[in-house]
């Protein structure tokens, strides 16, 4: 076969999207089953051969095709599609890419690409952006033949990434290292025993022992929190405890107390009695979340006789009302057990606000029982030729509706149940609605639904809920590659379809006895030539003086949608877009925050502070001009990042690297100061924030919380979701809830620097020595990520250390891989050559593996 140079962007599904891993596994990439692979007799390898190919930023990998088979790959007739960027061929005449809509692309023969037969192989040249880790590789290969082209057939994908990272790894490494020395080991009897950390706090007296004979006496008002902590208490007693009305001897109690804050409480432990006042039930919840905090870890792991409780006095109240976590289950679906377990987790913290992301390009996942369309079609990813079946594969869903990640929706019956679970947990859920963007699951199905009424002569029905205007004429693509996936709002039936998928909502809020207040329009990321060809919008700005261009349009929506939501008695949340306007001056572009909707009561979520971005201070903005927001920053919020500039650690970085520290660190009213780093990971150039906004006192008082996303574009399996979202979301919980760290207020730098570095220590020790031991067992565990080891050549010497205090570092000598059985690091290691290192937790579950290559000569 004939070598090939073909341009290829190396991308992770859309690296520049604002709206956000593979699996964790850094030595391979499969997106097809070994069954499919081995019916076709393909195989794929992609291995790159430069990472600064011409010393510029671009990558040069060599793709090899290996056939299998009994038969040989023929010169033409075929397509071998893959999600992930494409540029175009180098020699067109051997091979081409082309785009085909959002992130899937497919490689096709030119007229002079030569068959590869039984057992042979071929190889092509591509081309693309650096690769900075493992999610920045093409997959989800499948081949389609013209003779049958509703046929994809699977293609295995083998990703050799070669030695191209080991220097910068160990460099990393070492600075890592460094990082984690200024972190203080503390013994576990200095830690607070309740997280997030509470207001006030004092250990004393004896403990209280937890029995199978202690009963929970509750107030009636509380009687479902005290069900709640008995259940919790039969995981570690075996046995649920009674609850009842009233009790003799020693007793856990839930007292109603008037004139208490809405999520206030007060916890008390001595050796006769715990009690837990509050006027509210969420504040009687929390009270109880303390408790659960309070048992030791292996209180979870099974069954004991008795369980000690540390004597306390906490009093305690939350910073802010809103304190949210966005879970995106549409561009790849989560099973409703996952979702049950993120509340389970969320409650334990103290976290209030579920955003329910199930709508997207990619996918719709809410049955909707009027448009059984949304569902069958929008929930379905497959190959498809006519798309009245599914939409398109993406983020290496493949050709099959089989694939869990790409397919998949909750039924009426598994929301309510989700909704009723919330309720349980004083957890609001919010769902969105993406709109006008972002759409393109539900345009396809109204597609779909409108050529079924079709073909039975049924136009009036078939026009009903289009969501688009058949002659739309107008030329767009999207950040995600999309030219399709936009709302057409000057439609009746786009209104129509709202209309009735909020009242199908709305149905299901109510049979399950949820709090609905609000609902999530999104309203991010319409590109430049929307709407511009349409007859209906024609026609609108014909007709409504207020519409004068396709820009005005995005005004006339929103209002449309604010209005039919107040009718319902629902306020409209959405991200910063809703509230934003265009304006134009000498010919540059500015968005600024639009009066028009600043009174409305508009909820936003402000994502945009990036550095050189220009929005750094927009959520400061926004609140000075009277919008209620939700500091949801991609600089220290946005879950799906990755955690560090590793190689092996997986996730987007176009907004930089988020840790636990980030959210840890962040000061909501005055974060433009601890904007430290760009979206490499580097120092921040502090000239770019200088003359940013301030929050005013009237804009303060509109910041009504925090809200962590964790987009879902590389988040194939839960084992995938929980390692990005965990220990993550222990920091954005701590700085939801807890007051204003003393750190946070000193304004002398030296000051204010020594005092977070405790804080800093005294937060990761608990993480490290008792939350995260709690979360290898509650609610049946959660696969975190565990930390890469730290590590230098000291003196000759490989010296290591770990970011959770309380975790053990193994090692070896010898080139294998480090397990549970392996040496235990306690010293500085005496040996040349590779040094692998590898840390576990006490489960004894492992995280990634660093080599450090040491060359001294003792």
């Amino acid at each position: 076969m004939k070598k090939l140079t073909v341009g290829v962007w190396l991308l992770a599904q859309a690296m520049l999207m604002s709206c956000s891993q593979i699996s964790s596994d850094t030595t391979a990439v499969s997106a097809a089953s070994e069954t499919g692979a081995e019916a076709q007799g393909l195989s794929l390898k992609l291995e790159l051969a430069e990472n600064q190919y011409q010393n510029r930023g671009q990558s040069r990998s060599v793709l090899t095709i290996t056939n299998n088979g009994q038969e040989a790959l023929p010169a033409k007739g075929w397509k071998l599609y893959f999600n992930g960027g494409a540029l175009k061929a180098a020699d067109s005449t051997v091979a081409t890419i082309e785009h085909f809509n959002g992130d899937l692309h497919f490689l096709a023969p030119g007229p002079e690409f030569e068959a590869i037969a039984p057992g042979a192989s071929g190889t092509v040249e591509v081309l693309g952006r650096a690769v900075r880790n493992v999610s920045n590789f093409p997959r989800g290969f499948y081949i389609v033949y013209d003779a049958e082209p509703g046929k994809g057939i699977p293609v295995s994908l083998e990703i050799e990434p070669g030695k191209h990272f080991e220097e910068a790894t160990q460099q990393f490494a070492a600075k890592v290292y460094e990082a984690n020395a200024a972190i203080q080991d503390l013994p576990a009897t200095a830690l607070t025993k309740v997280f997030p950390t509470p207001v006030s706090y004092q250990e004393k007296g004896k403990p209280f022992i937890v029995d199978a004979k202690v009963s929970v006496v509750a107030d009636a008002a509380f009687r479902r929190e005290a069900e709640h902590l008995s259940t919790v208490l039969a995981t570690a007693l075996g046995q649920k405890p009674a609850v009842q009305s009233s009790a003799t001897g020693k007793a856990i109690f839930l007292r109603k107390k008037p004139g208490m804050g809405a999520e206030e409480y007060t916890l008390s432990v001595n050796p006769e009695r715990i009690e837990i006042t509050a006027s509210s039930p969420a504040g009687a919840f929390y009270g109880v979340q303390s408790l659960k905090t309070l048992l030791p870890a292996t209180a979870y792991a099974g069954k004991a006789a008795t369980v000690e409780v540390a004597g306390v006095e906490v009093k305690d109240a939350p910073r802010f009302g809103y304190r949210g976590f966005m879970m995106d289950m549409a561009r790849n679906f989560q099973p409703k057990a996952e979702v049950l377990k993120v509340l389970d987790v969320m409650a334990l913290y103290k976290m209030n606000k579920l955003h329910f992301h199930f709508s997207e390009d990619e996918g719709w996942r809410l049955e909707i029982r009027p448009l059984p369309e949304l569902t069958a079609v929008g929930g379905t990813r497959a190959h498809t030729t006519d798309g009245r079946s599914s939409i398109v594969p993406s983020y290496g869903s493949g050709p099959d509706a089989s694939n869990k990640a790409g397919t998949g929706f909750y039924s009426r019956e598994d929301f309510i149940e989700i909704l009723q679970y919330a309720r349980d947990r004083h957890i609001e859920v919010i769902p969105e609605i993406e709109t006008p963007g972002h759409a393109r699951a539900a345009i396809k199905a109204m597609d779909a639904r409108y050529m079924k009424l079709m073909d039975e002569g049924k136009k009036e029905e078939a026009e009903r809920y289009l969501l688009r205007d058949l002659n739309d004429k107008s030329v767009y693509r999207s950040v995600q590659g999309w030219n399709d996936n936009i709302m057409d709002v000057s439609l009746p039936s786009t209104y129509n379809f709202l209309e009735t998928v909020v009242d199908e909502i709305r149905s299901m809020y109510k049979e399950a006895e949820a709090p609905l207040h609000t609902i999530h329009f999104g309203g991010d990321e319409v590109p430049a030539g929307v709407w511009e060809k349409s007859p209906s919008v024609q026609r609108l700005i014909s007709q409504n003086p207020k519409v004068k261009n396709a820009d005005d349009l995005w005004y006339y929506y929103f209002d449309k949608v604010n209005q039919m939501l107040q009718e319902r008695g629902l306020y409209l949340s959405g991200w910063e877009e809703i509230g934003l306007r265009k304006e134009v001056k000498n010919e540059k572009v500015n968005w600024v925050p639009n009066q028009q909707f600043a009174s409305e009561n508009f909820h936003v979520n402000v994502w945009k502070n990036n550095p050189g971005s220009g929005a750094e201070d927009l959520a400061y903005r926004m609140a000075n001009a009277g919008y209620k927001v939700i500091l949801t920053g991609v600089t220290h919020f946005y879950l799906d990042l990755a955690y560090n500039p590793s190689y092996s650690e997986p996730g987007l970085y176009w907004g930089g690297y988020v840790d636990i520290d980030k959210p840890f660190y962040f000061i909501p009213y005055d974060y433009l100061r601890n904007l430290k780093e760009d979206d490499k990971g580097n120092p921040l150039d502090r000239s770019i924030i200088k003359s940013k906004e301030a929050l005013t006192e009237k804009g303060k008082a509109n910041i009504v919380g925090i809200e962590a996303p964790l987009w879902s574009e590389t988040n194939i399996t839960t084992e995938d979701f929980e390692y990005k979202l965990l220990p993550k979301l222990l920091g954005v919980a701590e700085r939801a809830w807890a007051k204003d760290p003393d750190w946070a207020k000193e304004k002398a730098p030296a000051t204010s620097e020594k005092l977070y570095s405790q804080a800093w220590s005294e937060f990761i020790n608990v993480v490290g020595k008792r939350e995260l031991p709690r979360l290898d067992h509650f609610a049946g565990g959660y696969g975190y990520r565990i930390p890469t080891a730290g590590a230098k050549v000291v003196d000759g010497k490989v010296a290591a250390n770990v970011q959770f205090p309380g975790f053990t570092i193994r090692y070896t000598t010898d080139g294998t891989e480090p397990t549970k059985t392996s040496p235990a690091y306690t010293e500085p290691i005496v040996a040349t050559g590779a040094v692998k290192l590898r840390v576990f937790n006490a489960a004894g579950r492992g995280g990634h593996t660093i080599t450090v290559q040491n060359q001294s000569s003792m």
